[in-house]
């Protein structure tokens, strides 16, 4: 019971209110927990969402980028070879001598290529980590 006063100065009992039991706190926790998770979750979405728009976006803004870029790369071929024909060559030796450049400098990309991906190795440390934790958890089950 709590006592209250008035403005008279008399005195009123109210009664306390049972404090809820440990079955209804768990109960009440695991309800706001379980809101406050799929807030967040709805959160992500829509962020994840507005991200995936921006990058959808810049994806396609990167490939117009790369085809134009190759057009360019075809129309200066041509444009070396017509200056080279300009310079005294025949056309189709003009031509080739471009073709040739180009399959030198894909020949040495290539062999660069190579170099770069026999350097690729196996995650060692990961591979050794893992066993770690398989023969310590085989070891735990056992004892």
């Amino acid at each position: 019971m709590t006592t209250a006063y008035t403005k008279t100065g008399a005195t009123v009992s109210t009664p306390t209110p049972p404090e809820p039991s440990l079955g209804k706190l768990v109960a009440s926790a695991t309800k706001d927990l379980s809101a406050l998770v799929r807030s967040e979750i709805e959160l992500a979405k829509i962020e994840i969402k507005s991200e995936a728009k921006h990058a959808i976006a810049g994806s396609g803004m990167f490939g117009a980028a790369a085809y134009l870029g190759l057009l360019a790369s075809i129309l200066l071929s041509i444009a070396a070879a017509y200056g080279l024909n300009a310079a005294g060559l025949h056309p189709a030796l003009a031509f080739l001598i471009v073709a040739v450049v180009y399959l030198l400098i894909a020949g040495v990309l290539a062999l660069l290529g190579k170099k770069q991906v026999s350097k690729v190795s196996a995650p060692e440390r990961t591979i050794r980590t893992t066993k770690e934790s398989v023969s310590t958890l085989k070891g735990a089950a056992k004892g």
